[in-house]
């Protein structure tokens, strides 16, 4: 029991750590964002593949600077194969300080797969504090619930 307390602790206190981080000022990244259009699940059947859920995913990304807007170039959709699907902006789209501009993978579009990904391109004038990009995937069916969350990272192009 106090092997396990010890490991929670030290979970929750990385955690805290992690949440304070502070990010350097940017004037534009490219960012990866993993999308689950479905999860696996359960045992592998007759058919030979394991059972799964839909999900549809709401991608979040919030300018998380006070004082400049800041610009969406582009959200690039990609499936499990790395195939550009489509671009979710027709055109640039500028976020004001402290506002989120919000993009919808809706639950019956399952073109993106398990792997599927958003590479979002962003800019601003001048330095700010990077965005906070999160997608918020769920599926209420049936009387459960499957909710998860993931975070895009900074990439090279």
């Amino acid at each position: 029991m106090r092997s396990i307390l010890f490991v929670l602790a030290l979970w929750l206190g990385a955690a805290g750590a992690w949440a304070q981080e502070t990010r350097p000022a940017s004037r534009g990244q490219s960012l990866y964002l993993p999308i689950y259009s479905h999860l696996l699940y359960g045992n592998v059947g007759r058919s030979g593949t394991p059972s799964r859920v839909l999900l549809s995913a709401l991608v979040s990304i919030r300018n998380t600077d006070p004082r400049q807007p800041m610009k969406v170039l582009a959200a690039r959709y990609y499936d499990t194969h790395g195939r550009f699907l489509r671009d979710y902006l027709g055109a640039p789209t500028v976020v004001p300080p402290f506002g989120t501009l919000e993009l919808f993978v809706e639950l019956h579009d399952e073109s993106g797969g398990s792997g599927a990904n958003f590479l979002i391109r962003w800019e601003s004038e001048g330095a700010i504090n990077p965005p906070l990009v999160e997608g918020l995937h769920a599926n209420m069916d049936s009387g459960k619930a499957v909710i998860l969350t993931t975070r895009a990272l900074p990439v090279q192009e």
